[in-house]
């Protein structure tokens, strides 16, 4: 072996392992662009989709408010500047696209992680990723057919007619302001109810315990009515119909935790019979 192999060869074997250290990084990067360009892609088209039917989709969040008024009433909604009205339906056909293309961005994150995944793993991290959009669904739906027609009927018993010295005090609801309203009580349900997917990873990732959980109920309760104060307007109907489900939820997540632990045992007492 001459000396210049001697010398050059160790330092090829280093450039050979520095590359193929770097290969695997690119080939993620690159998935990683493709995955969120799709992503990205799917919102686009469902925003463009979206924004056409923007007038009718604000129609339907509108509905709970025309009910409680009466489809006949002559009531109005108005904007106060030149571009609200757009801006606003720009809003709704955004927030109405995220939702319309979440099942394409959840299976783009399930593709991009999966690869990395044992078998087992795989079988776990899927089920929260469809528990995910039902849950918020369902939140979303709660407020919808439920928290909405309470609320507006709750805040609509301040209007008063006007009489002799006095004048009318009419609700006249502007449309950016309503349509934030809904979406931040919308939003405020669906995550809320993520709350039994949070707590049953955290029990599969041992950070949380279903002995953990009901030391801590006084506390999660407590927190609970707080969290539903900020979240939700301020009248005591909206905060309670958010404040129960959601206690109702984390007694559910002491159910799947205990599951998790019985399958964790499970798993450990088959590895320890193996092994003998």
């Amino acid at each position: 072996m001459t000396d210049s192999a001697k010398i050059g060869g160790p330092d090829e074997d280093a450039f050979d392992a520095v590359e193929e250290g770097k290969q695997p990084l690119l080939v993620h990067l690159i998935e990683l662009r493709n995955r969120l360009l799709y992503s990205v892609a799917a919102i686009f088209f469902a925003f463009i989709f979206c924004f056409i039917f923007a007038e009718d989709i604000y129609a339907v969040l509108m509905q709970p408010l025309v009910d409680v008024l009466g489809a006949d009433s002559g009531r109005r909604m108005i904007f106060t500047a030149l571009h609200e009205a757009f801006f606003t339906y720009i809003k709704v056909a955004f927030w109405a696209a995220f939702i319309l293309a979440f099942p394409i961005i959840a299976s783009q994150i399930y593709m991009f992680v999966a690869p990395g995944l044992y078998e087992n793993e795989k079988g776990a991290f899927l089920p929260f990723l469809v528990a995910t959009p039902i849950l918020f669904l369902i939140g979303g739906s709660m407020v919808y057919f439920m928290v909405m027609p309470l609320a507006w009927e709750f805040f609509l018993s301040f209007e008063t007619l006007g009489s002799d010295g006095d004048l009318a005090i009419q609700l006249e609801p502007k449309v950016n302001e309503y349509l934030s309203l809904v979406m931040k009580l919308i939003f405020a349900f669906g995550l809320c109810f993520q709350l039994p997917v949070l707590l049953t990873l955290l029990a599969k990732v041992g950070l949380a315990t279903s002995s953990g959980l009901r030391a801590k109920r006084k506390y999660a309760i407590v927190g609970v009515f707080v969290v539903a104060a900020i979240v939700t307007p301020p009248d005591p109907i909206s905060q309670l119909t958010l404040a129960i489900p959601i206690i109702i939820l984390y007694e559910i997540s002491i159910f799947c935790a205990v599951y998790v632990e019985k399958k964790r045992r499970q798993k450990e007492a088959a590895a320890d019979a193996a092994a003998q």
